[in-house]
């Protein structure tokens, strides 16, 4: 099968899960015990917190690691809002968010925070100038991803950083579908905390991990939790960890090479789709977008019906993100750019990886063109 969803998921490397099986079986030692090898297994995780805090410019005693992405993006959040002043219930962040973001928003304003959620533009792009002016005397925290995981636009996360060091305001950043693919340098673009997730970059899943700056205030939102100083309790997975680790040396190590990889691929993918162009609009920036996501929508052809279509012939794509499958509204990042709901439904994503192919993506325009030939009256 052709798989074009790694922006959903993607297969652990031979390496990261070489790494799994080494931990597992030397360093399987509790990190919190204090004999040799509770020691080995916490002195292996201090390591995998220097090398992360590496490759985001950071400080080692900031990093922490969670269950993934979502849990990662609640605990920053949660954690910020704690170390705040109580006065300050105002939450700013867009309103294409990841859903593990805009689900802990609504549940914030159940608890009695205000949200303003900013617009974007037609092309996914949130401006500094609507930060400023949502900003107010009573805002704590705003949220903004780098990378949307929908259309892949990047979003301006060092402007809009810079000002909000200045007003003192808390920023955190979702980097789930950045980490690995673009350079995250947390001083530069001043972010108080992100978030990324092993299984984008072929790591395993059910591991991520939480970048707080340590120099600012925060408060761990479990009480008496005893691991990772108080940030979460459990046990710390150290071969997950071990595993994700490797698999973003291996990401930052091919970052340049992947880049140019699927720079390559989407502009083969244009050329492609160009006989279509009157059936298909390509979502988000032309220029400030990661290449290796492509979100699309198909002109009165439910995104759904594309989908079970490619599967049919042994492609896998999606409709959009995979932690929304299953709901009944539309994709919010289709609506915030000004997609009417039907519009919305029409949409689909396809997402490269390292072993993508041009081959892979001729049998996807074969596919397409066939689709959209079922409902429309396409020329060669």
């Amino acid at each position: 099968m052709i798989y074009l969803d790694y922006a959903a998921t993607t297969p652990m490397s031979e390496q990261a899960m070489e790494a799994y099986m080494k931990t597992a079986s030397r360093f399987f030692g509790n990190t919190s015990s204090l004999h040799d090898i509770g020691t080995s297994a916490n002195d292996l995780l201090a390591a995998c917190q220097q090398q992360f805090a590496h490759f985001i410019n950071g400080d080692e005693n900031g990093v922490y690691f969670t269950s993934g992405g979502t849990e990662a993006n609640y605990l920053a959040i949660r954690s910020l809002l704690g170390g705040c002043d109580s006065s300050k219930r105002h939450i700013i962040t867009t309103s294409i968010e990841h859903s593990s973001i805009l689900n802990l928003c609504k549940q914030l304003e159940e608890e009695g925070f205000t949200v303003t959620y900013l617009p974007v533009n037609n092309q996914g792009s949130v401006s500094l100038g609507e930060v400023k002016k949502a900003v107010t005397p009573e805002t704590a925290l705003v949220s903004i991803q780098h990378v949307n995981h929908e259309i892949g636009t990047i979003q301006p996360i060092q402007e809009i950083g810079h000002f909000l060091k200045e007003q003192n305001i808390r920023f955190h950043c979702d980097c789930v579908q950045s980490f690995g693919k673009l350079p995250i340098d947390v001083q530069a673009y001043r972010v108080d905390s992100l978030s990324v997730s092993s299984h984008k970059i072929y790591g395993p899943k059910g591991v991520g991990a939480v970048y707080i700056n340590p120099s600012i205030p925060w408060k761990p939102f479990y009480k008496n939790a005893s691991h990772q100083n108080g940030f979460r309790p459990g046990t710390i997975d150290v071969p997950g960890v071990v595993s994700f680790i490797t698999a973003a040396q291996e990401a930052y190590a091919k970052m340049d090479e992947h880049r140019q990889l699927h720079e390559q691929l989407k502009a083969q993918w244009l050329t492609l789709l160009d006989p279509l162009k009157n059936f298909v609009t390509i979502e988000g920036d032309p220029e400030q977008s990661v290449p290796s996501l492509i979100g699309m929508t198909i002109h009165h052809i439910q995104g759904q019906y594309v989908m079970l279509q490619c599967n049919r012939h042994e492609i896998a794509i999606s409709t959009g993100s995979a932690c929304q499958v299953g709901l009944q509204h539309p994709s919010a990042t289709m609506t915030a750019i000004g997609k009417s709901e039907e519009e919305a439904k029409q949409f689909i994503r396809i997402s490269f990886g390292a072993n993508t192919s041009y081959n892979d993506l001729k049998h996807l325009f074969r596919v397409l063109q066939e689709v959209i030939g079922e409902f429309h009256c396409v020329t060669e």
